[in-house]
């Protein structure tokens, strides 16, 4: 805070002209601020991070959440629920976090070609895949071969599968 002048937080063009700055400096805007698109979009453009203090209203805004997760990936938790089904923007942000899976819906929890970008970012997150896709072969296959570990993920029929189990034993 060090970098703000307190008595102007209410005052736009001040805090536009820091957020351009110090995108995390949105967290010590008024809340009239936060809730302020243009503002909003310049501190998430200047610090991805930033998208944690904007109003929930702007959460919910497309543009501003994609600039964000773009950039970070796990902002991707902040983003409102509108948003939760969007794939291009979970794709955009598992480029950065493949962690983000856990925040998402069960609709895209049970997309083939969401879950295999998400093994690919981060294996482990299978875990969170829906019972179908945990029971679909290619999907284990990929897994598998990222991360042996992830074999108690998988659905029984899987664990049972011989092609699945040769890669669990091989050295």
């Amino acid at each position: 805070m060090d970098d703000l002048d307190s008595s102007k937080l209410d005052d736009r063009d001040y805090i536009l002209e820091k957020v351009k700055e110090n995108g995390k400096l949105l967290d010590f805007a008024s809340d009239r601020l936060k809730n302020d698109r243009e503002i909003v979009l310049e501190a998430v453009k200047n610090n991805g991070e930033a998208l944690e203090f904007a109003s929930d209203k702007l959460k919910k805004d497309r543009e501003i959440v994609f600039e964000s997760v773009s950039k970070v990936g796990w902002t991707y938790c902040y983003a409102g629920e509108n948003l939760l089904e969007d794939k291009e923007l979970l794709l955009e942000g598992m480029k950065k976090s493949g962690q983000i899976f856990y925040f998402t819906s069960k609709k895209l929890r049970d997309d083939k070609d969401v879950v295999l970008a998400a093994i690919e970012a981060k294996p482990i997150i299978m875990k969170y895949a829906s019972k179908r896709l945990r029971s679909d072969k290619e999907v284990g296959l990929a897994v598998m071969n990222k991360n042996k570990k992830c074999f108690s993920y998988l659905e029984p029929n899987l664990q049972q599968d011989e092609d699945i189990l040769n890669i669990k034993n091989a050295e």
